[in-house]
């Protein structure tokens, strides 16, 4: 009898196709592009804008024969290269430290480039703008107010965000600026400016207003204050009492104590007829903190 071969081995499976693995090539991006130094290159040079010299005023110097370049002046101050709005702005200082009346005419175009200079994104060109508006303060001061458009409010607007920025060179700047502003102009003029800003929604522009009308207000007699209006001048501190920020509140302090000296003159006989004020002009919240305030100062 035939023996049948007995098969033990395990069935083999069929073989699976083999997947091909795709490669893709990736370009390998070179260390220069990735800004890590190599070592064989050169070193990059720093930023155009540390090349910028900021220059005091006291440094500047008159120009010469400055009645054929004040035209050459004001045409270089629409270049697109901002190096050389830079420098315009520098000889803008000039003329207003000393050819002020030939840059007169040309005032309000001058004040349009330093608020647009303002509003760049270039640090070096921002400072050298904020410095050409301290010149120019000092230069004009009620001047400005005759303007015909908006070109000093939209400056004055840019000086109160400048200040609140978180850049300390660029903000310590405006707030020189803003004491230069001070210093050149009548307050009463400039205080019925300030006085909108009070109100802004930004509450840093709300503290830098209420800091610049501090300023102007202890500079100011009781005349002074009497005709910008004594009792909206009140109002405006009492209201800034309140406000979020502390440097807004401690403004509002400032003001509300040389408002209580020019109103009192220190006298003691004074004192109930000051409270009385501010009773009649003011909410009896308000009233309260005021005299508070003025009880605490004597």
């Amino acid at each position: 009898m035939a023996l049948r071969p007995i098969d033990n081995s395990l069935p083999v499976a069929p073989e699976r196709p083999k997947k091909h693995v795709k490669v893709v090539s990736v370009p390998i991006q070179k260390q220069s592009e990735v800004g890590v130094n190599d070592e064989n290159k050169a070193p990059l040079p720093p930023s155009t804008d540390s090349t910028i010299d900021y220059i005091s005023s006291d440094d500047l110097k008159p120009i010469s024969d400055p009645e054929s370049k004040i035209q050459g002046l004001i045409e270089r101050l629409d270049s697109k290269d901002w190096t050389k709005v830079c420098e315009s702005l520098n000889n803008a200082r000039r003329f207003a430290l000393y050819h002020s009346s030939l840059l007169l005419p040309f005032l309000e175009k001058v004040m349009s480039v330093v608020v647009k200079a303002m509003k760049n994104p270039r640090s070096a060109l921002i400072k050298t703008s904020i410095m050409a508006s301290s010149d120019i303060f000092y230069a004009f001061g009620d001047q400005l107010l005759d303007s015909t458009s908006d070109a000093f409010d939209s400056l004055l607007l840019q000086l109160l965000l400048k200040a609140s920025q978180d850049k300390k060179f660029v903000c310590e700047e405006a707030d020189r600026a803003l004491n230069a502003l001070v210093k050149s102009m009548t307050p009463l003029p400039l205080l019925n400016k300030l006085k909108l800003y009070v109100s802004h929604v930004n509450l840093r522009i709300r503290a830098k207003a209420a800091i610049s009308i501090s300023n102007f207000v202890s500079k100011m007699e009781l005349e002074g204050m009497n005709e910008f209006g004594l009792v909206s001048l009140v109002q405006v501190a009492a209201d800034l009492l309140n406000d979020r920020l502390p440097e807004a509140r401690e403004a509002a302090r400032r003001t509300v104590i040389s408002i209580y000296e020019a109103y009192t003159g220190n006298e003691e006989q004074k004192q109930e007829e000051w409270q009385n004020f501010c009773q009649s002009s003011l909410p009896p919240i308000h009233a309260q903190s005021i005299v508070k305030i003025t009880s605490s100062s004597r």
